[in-house]
């Protein structure tokens, strides 16, 4: 999950959220979502979170939408990884799916005033992302 979460951040990606399904679905223990500036980009980050996926032993990772790129899903099993370009994941708004608040880009980061997330407190926006990583 971190190399994910990492991989994303050092790719530009734009308003990265990681929400923990734990106890809400039994598909994924995580879910990502994170923005692409342009359909090349979203393709771009896709390909990089499928290496970093390879990288760590995960070898059978389903990608879908890389004809057009507007919105590529990641399937490691143990996490999704979903990649937008921004006015595709307005329109889908997956964050209201799970109860998550949208990423408010107004909003300082933690980590610019000096603190740390913390997991007790669900999902959370640290600089480019938001989320609990274990």
């Amino acid at each position: 999950m971190k190399q994910i979460a990492a991989t994303l951040d050092n790719q530009k990606a734009e308003d990265i959220v990681i929400i923990p399904l734990k106890g809400k679905s039994d598909m994924a223990d995580y879910m990502v979502i994170a923005s692409g500036r342009s359909a090349r980009h979203v393709a771009s980050l896709a390909d990089y979170v499928n290496k970093t996926l390879g990288e760590n032993g995960v070898q059978d990772a389903h990608v879908e939408g890389m004809a057009t790129a507007d919105w590529v899903l990641v399937d490691s099993f143990q996490v999704i990884v979903h990649l937008f370009r921004p006015e595709v994941r307005s329109f889908y708004n997956l964050e209201r799916m799970w109860d998550v608040p949208a990423p408010t880009p107004s909003t300082p980061a933690p980590r610019d005033r000096g603190e740390t997330a913390s997991p007790a407190r669900g999902p959370v926006h640290i600089g480019g992302f938001a989320g609990q990583m274990a």
